[in-house]
């Protein structure tokens, strides 16, 4: 793991957290499913880098094919961290961020995104979601089981204890 940035009280440019998103039409797609940018610079019109404050929560997916069909299939839900917290690398992501969840293979990656789009059925924000939610979809997935859906009650109780801490 690694460190973060220097303490300076404010969100400087080198404080954000930057993903490269790429679309080639059939070969090549990297987009954020949720979460919201700070900045949106657009380099041409296949490649954007979008930036994120400190301590925002974001889906990012990444699909490839070549001429044989699908080659890679991920989704990674990501908290970006503050200054002087460890973080861990990913492509594309910028120094890195806190992985909440790290999925590949369609069907798995198929899976989370019905619970994402579950979760904005019931009107609560993903990125707004508890973090331990996600790591329990990770976990699940991984085992091969069926993770258990984000109700109201479980949004209620996270935001509850949320307030409560010190």
């Amino acid at each position: 793991m690694r460190v973060f940035g220097k303490a300076t009280g404010r969100v400087a440019d080198g404080d954000l957290t930057t993903v490269e998103l790429t679309w080639v039409e059939k070969r090549v797609e990297h987009r954020i499913r949720f979460g919201r940018p700070l900045r949106i610079h657009t380099i041409d019109r296949r490649r954007r880098v979008v930036s994120f404050a400190p301590d925002r929560v974001f889906a990012f997916v990444r699909w490839s094919a070549n001429d044989f069909g699908t080659i890679v299939s991920r989704i990674d839900i990501v908290r970006t961290v503050t200054v002087g917290e460890a973080y861990q690398t990913l492509p594309f992501v910028r120094p890195g961020g806190e992985v909440l969840l790290k999925v590949h293979g369609w069907p798995k990656v198929e899976r989370v995104l019905q619970l994402i789009d579950a979760i904005e059925r019931i009107g609560i924000d993903p990125e707004a979601v508890s973090p331990d939610h996600w790591h329990h979809v990770h976990n699940r997935l991984t085992a091969g089981q069926e993770p258990r859906g984000y109700t109201l009650d479980h949004h209620r109780a996270f935001l509850a204890r949320r307030r409560a801490e010190p």
